[in-house]
């Protein structure tokens, strides 16, 4: 059975909860020791939290939005926009850690409803960053740790070599993700831990699984399962970091990414043992690949 067809067979979640039904297991569930986890889907069957909160643009309302058959409540969102257009102020993480993604400047919230429809990639869900309005999110959180992996599912709609295809990072020593980006190495103090600055063959607007695995001594970056293979820099040796914030969609609060994102999910440690099983378990549900 397909897994989109088990899905729709799950009975509908409870709004204002997670939604989990019986049998459901999640990527977190089998791949535990997440430290934080931010996903338009449900990523556990133990979380019983809400999937984002969001903006109606007409009078600036909040409400938050849960999960029906482990996705999204797009029915839900969509009545709440009323024909509207929607942002979003609050990323929760699923985790079970509580560093929920924030960001309370109107302007800066991606979007996710356009016209009272709910804005898609794949079929599915996405947030869409708009790096003109400089949209990103703030997350407090504590990373003291040299080996780390994380997961993405974004499409950029930048065209290749230009500026940001994936991006995040903290406010001083530089911790970033990204594929092809601005020359951030010029422009900082600090060395990144691994260095993803590469020209990367890929199609403009186009989803891809992006996975970034950092042992103790060396990183490499994989899109769509396969390791990087252009040249420089598609493995550098690591660095430690100790910080206590975090921006997804921007390097520094600074450059700022322009496309959709559908799932971010932080390890502060290698997973190069269980990368692939992660990778089939997030290809499995958006068919990425």
């Amino acid at each position: 059975m397909k897994q989109s067809t088990f899905y729709y067979l799950l009975r509908r979640g409870v709004i204002g909860g997670g939604g989990s039904a019986s049998g459901f297991t999640g990527l977190l569930d089998t791949y535990s020791g997440a430290a934080a986890a931010y996903s338009l889907r449900q990523l556990s069957s133990t979380y019983s939290g809400n999937a984002i909160k969001v903006r109606r643009a007409s009078d600036n309302a909040e409400q938050d939005i849960a999960f029906a058959n482990n996705e999204l409540d797009t029915a839900t969102l969509e009545t709440f926009a009323s024909g509207t257009d929607a942002f979003v102020t609050t990323w929760y993480d699923q985790s079970g850690n509580g560093v929920n993604a924030t960001q309370t400047t109107a302007a800066s919230q991606p979007q996710i409803v356009s016209s009272g429809s709910t804005i898609s990639k794949n079929g599915k869900p996405t947030l869409d960053f708009d790096s003109s309005s400089s949209q990103d999110f703030d997350v407090s959180i504590s990373i003291n740790t040299t080996a780390y992996s994380n997961f993405i599912v974004e499409a950029s709609d930048d065209a290749p070599n230009t500026s940001t295809q994936m991006m995040y990072g903290v406010s001083t020593s530089v911790f970033y993700t990204r594929l092809r980006s601005l020359d951030l190495e010029s422009r900082v103090s600090s060395s990144p831990i691994i260095n993803l600055d590469d020209d990367f063959d890929y199609t403009t607007s186009q989803q891809y699984l992006i996975s970034i695995i950092n042992g103790a001594s060396q990183g490499a970056h994989y899109i769509d399962g396969t390791i990087g293979n252009k040249s420089p820099n598609d493995t550098s040796t690591s660095g430690g970091i100790n910080e206590s914030s975090l921006n997804l969609g921007s390097s520094n609060g600074a450059f700022y990414f322009n496309g959709k994102i559908q799932e971010m999910v932080f390890y502060f440690n290698d997973e190069s043992s269980n990368r692939t099983g992660i990778e089939t378990n997030i290809n499995d549900f958006y068919s990425i690949y």
